[in-house]
């Protein structure tokens, strides 16, 4: 339990549980699942996973865009989340025992851990694993709520520091040349990047100053709804303040990254929006370098979002293909000064 709630982090947190639970429960197989909602339908993703004998570690998915496998894979978890059920056990063909225990925040259960072991539990271990369960769930409902913006739900500016200063230095780790004897490592091309956009709602003012800023509020609310169901369930979406939004975009294509990027702006056009109508925003977005700093990486996606709001607004632009068509300048970096 010390260890568990130790951690300020929702990775540690999430090894943190797999392992007492593991250890507790002398099981074959712990794994912290992902629930997502896309497109209509549920998925489940593995997301930590710690096996009898192995250290506890956090999943790895090749396919950056999958959302993972179809609930139906799960029918005992699907039941257990229609009926809203604390806990349900699955036995196989070959008496293997898997027990689902979801991680209800009101209503909702976006998370669930999975033990798999070969022998039923009696009520007493099954009542401690429970009690472990309410614990994680509690202390995680404390990071979600110091890491979110209380009014849209999204995440917070300190979590997105925190974010992209792990992105950037997961991305250098990639880069770093192999050791001696080691096969070379494949480096980062021009397919897949990270990315990271800036949204701003056009004309936001406006909008307080004849509706108000009660109508204001939902605006923002609904936009953040709308990020949430259009962007991917790996990407990460914050608010910045005001109606500034900021979008960090996992492992994908220039192409890929504007289509979503669209998706995202266009959703926001269609949407009829009570009382004040169409609402529409303006988006600048840039390649996520390992060797630059975040405050270079937002600076120039602030650049790209100033030319979409100063030519027409309702549009998303690329820094780079801003700077190579001669559109925007690129700004040098200097090495000794940060300008804010």
């Amino acid at each position: 339990m010390v260890d568990m709630t130790g951690h300020r982090d929702h990775t540690m947190l999430d090894i943190s549980v797999i392992s007492a639970v593991q250890e507790l429960a002398g099981a074959s197989r712990t794994r912290v699942l992902t629930i997502v909602t896309a497109r209509g339908n549920r998925f489940v993703r593995s997301r930590a996973v710690i096996c009898a004998g192995e250290p506890a570690r956090m999943e790895e998915h090749p396919d950056a865009n999958a959302v993972g496998e179809p609930i139906d894979i799960y029918p005992a978890l699907a039941a257990c989340l229609a009926e809203h059920e604390s806990s349900i056990e699955a036995v196989a063909a070959d008496g293997t025992r898997t027990l689902f225990l979801p991680i209800w925040i009101g209503d909702k259960a976006d998370t669930c851990l999975e033990i798999v072991h070969p022998h039923a539990y009696n009520t007493e271990t099954i009542h401690v694993i429970g009690g472990i369960v309410s614990v994680y769930r509690n202390f995680q409902n404390l990071l979600d709520y110091s890491e979110r913006d209380s009014l849209t739900g999204l995440l917070n500016r300190k979590t997105f520091d925190d974010q992209l200063a792990k992105m950037l230095q997961s991305a250098t780790i990639e880069q770093e040349a192999p050791h001696p004897g080691q096969p070379e490592r494949r480096q980062a091309g021009e397919e897949h990047k990270q990315w990271l956009a800036v949204v701003d709602v056009d004309h936001f003012k406006l909008v307080n100053d004849k509706f108000g800023h009660l109508y204001g509020d939902e605006v923002l609310i609904l936009i953040a709804n709308l990020m949430t169901s259009s962007f991917r369930s790996q990407d990460r979406v914050f608010r910045f303040g005001g109606e500034e939004f900021v979008v960090l975009l996992r492992s994908t294509t220039l192409d890929n990254a504007q289509k979503i990027i669209d998706r995202f702006r266009t959703n926001v056009e269609a949407h009829a929006f009570p009382q004040v109508g169409t609402v529409t925003v303006s988006v600048g977005f840039v390649a996520i370098s390992p060797y630059e700093s975040p405050v270079n990486i937002l600076g120039r996606a602030d650049q790209a979002l100033y030319y979409a709001k100063s030519h027409g607004r309702n549009q998303a632009c690329h820094y780079d293909q801003l700077v190579s068509g001669g559109m925007l300048a690129a700004a040098a970096s200097n090495d000794t000064a940060e300008f804010f």
